[in-house]
């Protein structure tokens, strides 16, 4: 418990790969005054290891972020999102809350394959547990509601919400056990709109489309619902390094958009697998552009390390639409910089390793698939008020203008 904590300004990360052999990785320290957390990788790792990013080569230096407020490299995709942050600070009262102790407290349910620990002997997670199973679900409903209301949380319900998983954004979320395997299971904040519902109605139909989506449930709660991620960080028993987009493109020098994205594949994808990956995340981009997801920032999209030490594309997680109506993307699509137009998406096809006719048949196959949405939403239970909300923006004249400009070629 954090009553017998005591401040460290290091702890020790570990790789856990095989969760049943974890690997020592080097040394976390505070840095800048307290405001950013370095790396340094132990011997054992410098030989037997590999590089974590980009920016985190196989050296004896000291990494220390150029900002502050984050961690050196690949690591701060280990950290807790804005809402893991909001659980630990509720339940653990720590004399201390730097980076150091929000890497520290995630525990052991963190995305990817690194962990943290106060020893650099063992692996001892912070209060680990079992994951609560879907029996739970209502019970974790209230929890939810009380964080976000800011009232008391007996000690028995806390274990049912955990800080550490940050995959599929900041919405209030928590890890739970379906049929034995792992879920991530993300709550509504009390919209006008069923967002969760709508959220795996997207994904189903961005499986229509031909794109590698995670696989999503729609759990029923109170009146809405809760949506179910299965986590595609684990295969079995073992663990997946995760990179994020934001990682990875920013330890490159790269600016945060897709065609740099689809640029850094041909590095790190395997080289039979550049091309198709490289129209994958064009056919995602396309269809994020065309449902009016807005909320694309490179943190909502992953790389996942391979067992040859090649990375390849997470399945698309976090795709909703957004309701906005912005018309720009969060991330960079061509040469309109983050404009949301499919005129943008084509400007720049060639870094997608496409040639004109093969993005125009991608866009158009999108496009057909995205023209049916409101059956499909509805055919997923999803309310008819909650349709005609998103039909201002999604059935837009801008975004529709887009569909059958390229529906009738």
């Amino acid at each position: 418990m954090t009553d017998n904590y005591v401040p460290q300004d290091r702890v020790f990360l570990w790789y856990l790969g095989d969760p049943s052999q974890p690997r020592l990785v080097g040394e976390l320290s505070l840095a800048t005054g307290g405001r950013a957390v370095s790396l340094r990788y132990s011997p054992d790792w410098l030989c037997t290891g590999f590089a974590l990013s980009e920016d985190l080569p196989l050296t004896s230096d000291l990494f220390i972020p150029r900002e502050k407020d984050c961690v050196a490299g690949a690591v701060d995709d280990a950290r807790p999102d804005r809402w893991g942050e909001q659980v630990i600070r509720r339940f653990e009262p720590s004399p201390r809350l730097s980076i150091l102790e929000f890497l520290l407290f995630a525990g052991d349910d963190r995305y990817g394959a690194l962990g943290v620990s106060l020893r650099a002997d063992a692996y001892v997670p912070w209060r680990s547990g079992p994951i609560p199973s879907l029996a739970g679900l209502q019970e974790m409903d209230e929890v939810v509601r009380k964080i976000l209301a800011n009232e008391p949380v007996p000690e028995l319900q806390r274990r049912l919400v955990r800080p550490g998983a940050s995959l599929g954004g900041a919405r209030p979320k928590s890890l739970i056990s379906i049929d034995g395997e792992a879920w991530l299971v993300k709550f509504s904040e009390g919209e006008e709109i069923d967002t969760p519902l709508v959220e795996h109605a997207t994904m189903e139909l961005a499986r229509t489309c031909d794109i590698d989506a995670a696989t999503t449930r729609a759990l029923p709660v109170g009146t809405g619902h809760a949506v179910a991620v299965l986590r595609f960080d684990r295969v079995d028993a073992a663990r997946l390094h995760a990179v994020s987009a934001n990682v990875a493109l920013r330890a490159a020098g790269e600016t945060l958009g897709y065609p740099q994205l689809a640029q850094l594949l041909r590095r790190v994808a395997p080289s039979e697998e550049i091309r198709s990956q490289q129209a994958q995340l064009f056919r995602r981009m396309v269809f994020n552009i065309l449902i009016d997801n807005t909320d694309d920032h490179e943190k909502n999209h992953a790389l996942l390390r391979q067992a040859d030490g090649h990375y390849l594309l997470s399945p698309a997680f976090d795709v909703v639409p957004s309701a906005h109506g912005l018309g720009y993307q969060a991330m960079a699509v061509g040469d309109q910089g983050t404009e949301s137009t499919l005129v943008n998406a084509l400007s720049q096809a060639r870094q997608f390793g496409l040639k004109v006719d093969a993005a125009h048949a991608i866009i158009a196959e999108v496009a057909m698939k995205i023209d049916s949405w409101k059956d499909r939403f509805a055919a997923k239970g999803v309310r008819a008020t909650d349709i005609d909300l998103l039909a201002q923006y999604i059935n837009g004249d801008r975004l529709r203008s887009q569909r059958k400009a390229f529906l009738a070629r």
